[in-house]
């Protein structure tokens, strides 16, 4: 027997070219070896932090254009595949080295509580389960999708469990009044991921397509930097600087570090702290703390450089480029001057959402377009909300923070501006968004612009319309939420009045009396809403584009709820 055994894992995250990262947590410390059948391989020692230990595996010499199985090792000991699991053998599936003409294939959605034997409510059945079960029964090893995109809220730490919950009645020495049903310290943060990657379908599952995620407010708490006036009072509680701190290690540790590629992680300053220290505990506290001051100096570019720690990434798959953004820990948040990105890291996105490519993706947690009544309620109180006068402000900021209304449509500034970047990309106007007219080079407009997104618990399909008929590439939203959850059957119906035209040519009238202008660009439902558990497949071909949205039955399987092309060659 190994001197360690295998906790969770393998994940296989990135996949490029001939190399591949796989992610493990381990009981000990220990010494873990990924090798494929076809000869590739890959080592790499534990980390340790808090009393755990994880590694991230470089396989190199994959064979293009192949998929191969492989199998963990842990000290010399096989630790992966499991004996008589019952499950197919796990796979690294590269592209062609020539990849240019493959089609693309995008799993995504967000928002998954717990395995669907742990969580403490009756929910529909796990789509991705759901989705699982039907790789599992599929027999060729080459099938399956390049890349599993999950859009926040993959663990919960502010819902938990009923097994969760009995471990945190144990625990004896918490901060004080700190929540009793939710974690708090990185230990306590570890058994979320245990709980919920190690339900045996997703175990699968991770560890045979690759994967990508970005966080939303519950890996740390709901309404997370809602609003300044929100941090403000999170940090008078007496919990809340562990909690902070150890969302953030925790969050880097189980999902960010598998989002770079092996480049990036060899030059990550935090992965060459963490590795070469006997014990990483003191480098992720201290990480974990420092940013978070980004929020609070995000409007001072020279400043939030100084703390900053990008969590948005970018890859390119073919002819496709994903980007990802963070909606959620470096928000400007002063009052007047509200951004989703912060000036230095929207610099980042302008330049990597420009170049040559048939396809753009960005996803980000938060829709940009939401059900039209919605937007408007959401711009009207991020207006009020900066009114002059002190009771009106106040008033309208405790609406916000009641109601959630910290979306793409409450940064209005970043609204447009996303806005704007779609319609030059969509009109192959040479340059960036605030450069002169003409400066900078010209790109051919892409074959399609989708925007990525989860939380609200519903999912749809929505078309933006822009003014200029210069603006040729469609671009749509594609909103697939939950995973594994549920909206209150209260809000159904409001979301759904939020996409018809009364309600939203209402609410268009109160936001135009608290001044607010109409936005530059329109848009309309295509599909949707859907409110059952869900993911959707996003299909490139050449420059084809479509989006499948499938639903789970009550006996666990999946059934279409909606299936439109994206491109008029789709």
């Amino acid at each position: 027997m190994p001197s360690a055994r295998l906790l969770i894992g393998p994940l296989l995250r990135r996949v490029v070219g001939t190399r591949a990262t796989v992610w493990v947590e381990t009981s000990g410390p220990a010494v873990v070896t990924v090798r494929t059948a076809d000869g590739a391989s890959g080592t790499a020692p534990t980390f340790s932090a808090y009393d755990h230990h994880y590694a991230i595996v470089v396989v190199a010499g994959l064979t293009p254009d192949s998929a191969t199985t492989y199998e963990v090792l842990i000290d010399g000991e096989v630790a992966w595949p499991v004996p008589e699991s019952g499950f197919p053998a796990s796979v690294i599936r590269t592209r062609a080295s020539d990849d240019r003409d493959q089609p693309v294939t995008l799993i995504f959605g967000s928002c998954r509580e717990t395995t669907q034997h742990a969580t403490a409510r009756k929910l529909p059945p796990d789509a991705l389960d759901a989705y699982a079960r039907r790789l599992i029964a599929d027999p060729d090893p080459a099938a399956g999708p390049d890349l599993l995109v999950l859009l926040g809220d993959q663990v919960y730490a502010d819902v938990t469990s009923p097994t969760v919950r009995r471990l945190l009645k144990r625990r004896r020495r918490r901060p004080k009044d700190a929540p009793a049903t939710q974690v708090v310290s990185f230990d306590e943060y570890t058994k979320l991921y245990l709980e919920s990657w190690r339900d045996p379908e997703i175990r699968w599952l991770l560890s045979t397509v690759p994967s990508v995620m970005i966080f939303d407010d519950h890996e740390v708490i709901d309404d997370w930097n809602t609003s300044a006036s929100w941090r403000a009072d999170m940090r008078e509680q007496p919990w809340w600087a562990e909690r902070i701190r150890s969302g953030l290690a925790s969050y880097w540790v189980y999902q960010h570090l598998g989002n770079l590629a092996p480049d990036e992680i060899a030059v990550d300053p935090l992965f060459a702290k963490v590795t070469a220290a006997e014990d990483a505990t003191s480098v992720l506290r201290e990480f974990g703390e420092r940013v978070d001051t980004e929020a609070d100096v995000a409007h001072d570019t020279e400043r939030w450089r100084a703390v900053q720690y990008q969590w948005s990434y970018a890859l390119d798959l073919g002819r496709t480029r994903l980007v990802m953004l963070d909606n959620r820990s470096s928000r400007v948040l002063e009052s007047g001057n509200r951004a989703m990105l912060p000036p230095g890291e929207w610099s980042w996105f302008l330049d990597r959402a420009h170049g040559v490519y048939d396809h753009l993706v960005v996803g980000a947690s938060l829709p940009w377009l939401l059900p039209p009544g919605i937007h408007h309620v959401e711009a009207w109180n991020e207006r009020l909300a900066d009114s002059r006068r002190p009771w009106v402000a106040r008033v309208s900021e405790q609406v916000r923070r009641a109601l959630d209304l910290e979306h793409w449509a409450s940064f209005r500034r970043s609204f447009e501006a996303l806005g704007e970047l779609f319609a030059r990309l969509g009109s192959g106007t040479p340059g960036h968004p605030g450069d002169r007219v003409g400066a900078g080079p010209a790109y051919a407009p892409p074959a399609s612009i989708s925007v990525l997104s989860g939380d609200v618990h519903h999912s749809y399909v929505a078309r933006a319309r822009f003014p200029d008929p210069a603006v040729r590439t469609p671009v749509h939203q594609l909103t697939c939420s939950p995973i594994h959850n549920q909206v209150p059957g209260a809000m159904r119906p409001l979301m759904t009045l939020g996409w018809s035209p009364g309600p939203a040519t209402a609410a268009r009238a109160l936001a135009r009396s608290a001044g607010v202008r109409r936005p530059s660009v329109r848009w309309n439902k295509l599909a949707g809403p859907y409110f059952g558990n869900a993911v959707a497949t996003l299909t490139h071909r050449g420059r084809s584009a479509e989006v499948l949205i499938e639903g789970t039955t009550s006996d666990g399987q999946l059934r279409t709820v909606a299936q439109r092309p994206l491109t008029d060659a789709a």
